[in-house]
């Protein structure tokens, strides 16, 4: 089953996660010093928000899969309607192990389709996402 998937970057992880706490009723299921993530089932999203030196406000959305099938599925899709992909395969970002599918729609949003497969200790490096597209956020 998919999930929804949204990346915000915020001025103020503490106010933020203040703020989202009281929205959803619910505490994050991952909280650092520079990151929080709620995994929710109504509506069923994947909510994570950072504070790592990039612009505030909607960083990027995506799907996020349950299986490395689905994400081939949805890779497929994107590369079929003409869309320009960037492939990630073991990846580590936003304190996760992923395999990652990047595309920017018709209007210039950032999209990432991706499987997790576990946990990391560290937040993981986006370096080589910013330089193929520099608004782009690794997560």
């Amino acid at each position: 089953m998919k999930r929804l998937h949204m990346h915000i970057s915020v001025p103020d992880i503490e106010q933020a996660v203040a703020f989202y706490n009281a929205l959803f009723g619910a505490p994050p299921a991952v909280v650092k010093d520079d990151y929080a993530k709620w995994m929710l089932e109504d509506p069923r999203v994947n909510l994570a928000i950072s504070s790592r030196v990039r612009a505030t406000g909607v960083d990027h959305v995506g799907i996020q899969v349950d299986s490395a099938d689905e994400l081939s599925i949805l890779a497929t899709r994107l590369k079929a309607a003409g869309n320009t992909t960037f492939d990630q395969e073991a990846t580590t970002c936003c304190y996760a192990k992923s395999d990652k599918s990047w595309v920017t729609d018709t209007a210039g949003v950032r999209w990432e389709t991706f499987y997790t497969m576990g946990d990391a200790t560290t937040y993981g490096e986006d370096e080589e996402i910013q330089a193929v597209a520099p608004k782009a956020a690794c997560c």
